[in-house]
């Protein structure tokens, strides 16, 4: 099959925070399973001159390649829903969404995208639970795995060059933690964007996992309201299966359903708080043989079960379950009908005095370059809220004021 892979090759955008995860990840995987991947960039800003001229660049290669998957993983507001609704109309492809951090983004995006896609994939069963409840019929349920080509057995501990690492931005409560396992006396070496080390090429990512005797990871997903109370989150992240697969030992955070793909003391290792981590880091360093042990058990689990390939033929096989009814119908493109839609999305003077209006105390309050990102957040906080799906659309304020921020 001949699939589009639409998401960014760096993360964020933007080439200084490294590879991205799902160009690193995803299209080796689908390759391996003799697919044909057509690559479209979707997060870096400056390839297009707003989101007018990168969707209709969308609907240019959907028309001239006759997919017949698009696998998009969105991070804002790239891709409108009538863009999508034009692409779906106009050609046979099956269009499926890879939902990340479902644990506060369905709220503010994977609902109101769903109607736009044939498969909207989440990594959470409580998502899916919700959504069927509330009338959407096409989240199914998969998961982060490993990449397969990056798999390794694990070093022996005697032959790691690490003792205890982390890869991963600096953010959140990840800071707090290294810190407070530092003033307890173990050192971290943390690589990745706003740490001193900085972003590491995606290929050496798993050499440091398997060089390290222990590897890290935190689950929080930041504060979410449940029942109408807030509450910190977990939940499984890449991670949890890219140390294991590429040789190391996990150490984690517990998350919800983490016991279905690891055996906890077994195939890989969860602490509670910063007390059970540090102890738990003395006492396997202290015990190689049971390091070792651990790692070899992980590693071997995640080749038999969490493996891209394994993720994605299910994926796929799913999605073609759920294929539409009209989905033979192929009646090309209007690029007609999308010309109208770019009309709507020119910013008129009305709409740059209102820009204007949100980033001036924006910059007082954040400055000169935070700013404007603080008030392309606030304006779509908001707009989520308010307008729902509209969020999403040509005429969507935060897209038509904020394209660069976004």
């Amino acid at each position: 099959m001949k699939i589009v892979c639409a998401f960014g090759k760096h993360n964020y955008g933007s080439a200084v925070r490294g590879l991205g995860y799902e160009y690193a990840n995803f299209l080796p995987a689908l390759q391996k399973l003799g697919h044909e991947v057509v690559f479209f960039e979707l997060w870096d800003r400056t390839v297009y001159s707003d989101f007018a001229d990168l969707n209709r660049q969308f609907l240019q290669t959907i028309e001239h390649e006759q997919p017949d998957v698009v696998l998009c993983v969105t991070m804002t507001t790239e891709l409108w829903l009538e863009t999508l609704q034009l692409a779906r109309r106009g050609g046979r492809a099956i269009f499926i969404h890879w939902n990340p951090d479902d644990s506060w983004k369905y709220e503010q995006s994977s609902r109101l995208l769903a109607s736009a896609f044939d498969v909207m994939a989440t990594t959470y069963p409580s998502i899916g639970k919700r959504a069927a409840k509330e009338g959407f019929e096409n989240f199914v349920l998969t998961q982060w795995a490993a990449n397969s080509a990056v798999m390794a057995e694990p070093l022996p501990a005697e032959q790691c060059s690490h003792a205890v690492s982390f890869v991963g931005s600096a953010y959140g409560n990840r800071i707090e933690w290294i810190a407070a396992l530092n003033e307890r006396g173990i050192a971290v070496e943390c690589f990745g964007y706003g740490w001193p080390n900085g972003p590491v090429a995606a290929e050496e990512i798993p050499r440091i996992m398997r060089g390290s005797l222990l590897s890290l990871n935190f689950g929080d997903s930041g504060v979410v309201i449940q029942g109408g109370v807030p509450r910190r989150s977990r939940q499984i992240k890449a991670r949890v299966f890219e140390v294991p697969g590429a040789g190391g030992l996990l150490l984690t955070e517990p998350a919800e359903h983490l016991d279905e793909y690891f055996l906890s003391g077994e195939e890989i290792v969860v602490f509670e708080n910063i007390e059970s981590l540090a102890d738990t880091i003395r006492a396997l360093l202290a015990d190689p043989e049971k390091r070792d042990a651990i790692a070899r058990a992980g590693h071997a689990r995640c080749r038999r079960e969490h493996s891209y390939e394994a993720r994605f033929s299910a994926l796929l096989d799913a999605a073609f379950a759920c294929r539409r009814k009209d989905s033979a119908a192929q009646m090309g493109i209007d690029f007609v009908a999308f010309e109208g839609l770019a009309s709507r999305y020119r910013s008129g003077h009305a709409l740059k005095l209102l820009r204007g209006f949100l980033l001036l105390p924006c910059r007082l309050v954040w400055g000169r370059e935070r700013g404007p990102r603080a008030a392309r957040r606030l304006l779509f906080e908001l707009s989520w809220r308010l307008l729902g799906d509209k969020t999403y659309r040509a005429s969507g304020l935060p897209g038509r004021l904020f394209y660069h921020e976004s």
